[in-house]
């Protein structure tokens, strides 16, 4: 089942599923659009949970430094597909594909400029979450999870700092077999 969040893209268009009449909290039956999304959001913010006070973790003799590894760039950047959603940034896979090395330079820049100043682009902090039906009962809310459309380019800089994060797991033995 395909499932996408309305890009302009006509070729993406005709793939769109419709999410059928779903029942409310009361059972009563709702068609609208707009209803069905805020029942869905409801749903999903009453069982998932979001803690915004992540803790600065800062190591005080960590010698590591964080340096960008453009290599990991250029790989996942091989890897993007280019018929990804573009969502929420509006910023195609397509674009950072075909971009080659001229791109990965400027992902390394840009990731480089955020980590300096400890912050990130808004965009990378939203998602457009995406009903996708898992069965049963199609009119139940509880039988569609929620997948979450993030920027690509926020994507590949999760890739980049996993490969920093991992390597300082295996430097100073943190990680077990």
């Amino acid at each position: 089942m395909k499932a996408t969040a309305g890009q302009s893209s006509t070729r993406r268009k005709e793939n769109r599923e419709i999410i059928p009449p779903i029942k409310d909290h009361n059972g009563k039956i709702i068609t609208d659009t707009n209803e069905k999304a805020n029942i869905l959001n409801s749903y999903y913010a009453s069982v998932f949970c979001c803690d915004r006070n992540v803790p600065q973790i800062k190591l005080a003799n960590s010698s590591e430094t964080f340096i960008i590894n453009t290599k990991v760039i250029r790989k996942r950047s091989a890897k993007i597909g280019i018929n990804k959603s573009v969502v929420p940034d509006g910023v195609p896979g397509e674009i950072l594909k075909l971009g080659g090395e001229a791109m990965t330079l400027y992902l390394a820049r840009l990731l480089e400029i955020s980590l300096k100043n400890a912050t990130i682009s808004s965009d990378w902090n939203r998602a457009t979450v995406v009903p996708i039906y898992k069965g049963d009962d199609r009119s139940a809310v509880s039988n569609y999870r929620p997948i979450s459309l993030t920027a690509v380019v926020c994507k590949q800089v999760e890739h980049v700092i996993t490969g920093y994060l991992m390597q300082i797991w295996e430097n100073n033995d943190w990680l077990y077999e």
